[in-house]
């Protein structure tokens, strides 16, 4: 397991590191002066992007423990089933709450407009 997250990781930093290059191109159909304009909303939705990847992964990772241990509950105590169900949802709403206020955050992110009007 640990060497199949070994590979899994080391294939996404490859993966960054190669794309990086591209982001530093200069654009030509950029009109003079807003470069900055330019790499300023490349950022932001490279930051959007990651931020909401990162989200997901660990909401789901969350989830994923919670219906194991529920799962896992219920198997052993049949009886305490609707409880644990009832805690279960409860908790499961809490996690994916996470991933939806990191896509506000990231959609605030990307429509505040710092330059003024575009």
């Amino acid at each position: 397991m640990l060497r199949k997250s070994g590979i899994v990781f080391l294939s996404c930093m490859v993966v960054l590191f190669l794309v990086a290059p591209v982001f530093a191109q200069e654009v030509q159909e950029v009109i003079a002066g807003n470069v900055s304009m330019f790499n300023h909303y490349m950022y932001v939705a490279l930051a959007g992007a990651l931020g909401l990847g990162l989200a997901a992964l660990g909401c789901g990772i969350g989830q994923g423990l919670a219906i194991q241990g529920t799962t896992t509950g219920i198997a052993r105590n049949p009886g305490a089933g609707g409880r644990l169900l009832t805690v279960m949802m409860i908790g499961l709403a809490m996690i994916e709450s996470l991933t939806i206020y990191m896509l506000v955050v990231a959609l605030i992110i990307l429509y505040a407009n710092p330059f003024g009007v575009i």
